[in-house]
């Protein structure tokens, strides 16, 4: 009797365990993917991004090469949690949007999310939807972004 009662414990842990698994992996992706709008310095309204002369133009669409300087496909892990990140890309906009998508093993489709940017010189502050900000870096065709301690590099 005991063992049976074990065992159905044991398959309620799992159910319990799989819903937070998911959780984290949606805040992990909400807080690492943008969907971004650049704002203008008297807080008007958003014009396209355009760059001075010399000045390196951001605006693109770059795929996720490395995590933490693991070349994607890789498993990683963050905050006790192991998941595997099968690809990704990063939209920077000329309107001051951006979007990451992040395709993990064993989900059915990619996370998506967005953000609005502004940017400094080869610097991106990413304000996120529904969450914080993130800074982000671009140097030629690489965008490398650094959240809560894991490091995502992305290129043109």
């Amino acid at each position: 009797m005991n063992q049976k009662q074990n065992e159905l414990d044991g398959e309620r842990g799992r159910e319990t365990r799989h819903p937070l698994g998911w959780c984290f992996l949606v805040l992990l992706l909400i807080v690492t993917c943008p969907g971004c709008k650049r704002e203008t310095a008297g807080g008007g309204e958003s014009k396209k991004a355009v760059p001075a002369a010399g000045e390196i133009n951001a605006v693109g669409t770059y795929n996720l090469t490395t995590v933490d300087g693991q070349k994607v496909p890789c498993t990683v892990q963050h905050e006790g949690h192991t998941m595997t990140i099968s690809s990704g890309g990063f939209v920077i906009g000329a309107d001051g949007t951006c979007s990451s998508k992040m395709v993990l093993a064993g989900f059915d489709r990619a996370i998506e999310v967005k953000a609005t940017y502004t940017r400094e010189g080869k610097q991106l502050t990413m304000k996120w939807q529904g969450a914080g900000m993130t800074l982000g870096t671009v140097e030629g065709d690489t965008f490398t972004m650094n959240n809560e301690g894991m490091v995502f590099a992305y290129r043109k």
